[in-house]
């Protein structure tokens, strides 16, 4: 899984494995060793109990849920993310957007892209669903 923060935007790229782990119930957990003894960890959970995507840091992890039925729906179809808006304060509150990846565009040595999706069709416009 891949995270990307921009300002008040949040975006989890996840490999076809990682999508199938979440809809088998698994939590899909990535650790970044910052130094000796300075792990940061992000986290993508199903919900049940969740009516919108969310993103909250629970004891210095940085934790997204999102609705079971959002990403059954997300997993299951040619859709390629789901995009919400969370209140935070701020005028546009926070962007999170949770996302199938596909290989990059320039193959790159350090990056393994075999688990990646297949690129939607050039002629098509990737879609997103919105909550």
């Amino acid at each position: 899984m891949k995270l990307r923060i921009r300002g008040d935007s949040l975006r989890l790229r996840l490999t076809r494995s990682e999508v199938s782990a979440l809809m088998a119930g698994s939590l899909v957990i990535e650790r970044m060793q910052l130094g000796p003894g300075t792990v940061f960890e992000y986290r993508l959970a199903t919900d049940s109990t969740a009516n919108e995507p969310r993103a909250e840091l629970e004891e210095g992890v940085l934790v997204v849920r999102l609705p079971v039925k959002t990403a059954s729906d997300w997993a299951n179809s040619e859709t390629v993310g789901i995009e919400a808006r969370q209140a935070n304060g701020a005028d546009e509150g926070l962007l999170i957007l949770v996302e199938k990846d596909f290989p990059c565009l320039t193959p790159r040595p350090h990056e393994d892209d075999s688990d990646a999706f297949a690129r939607p069709d050039a002629g098509d416009p990737p879609k997103c669903a919105v909550e």
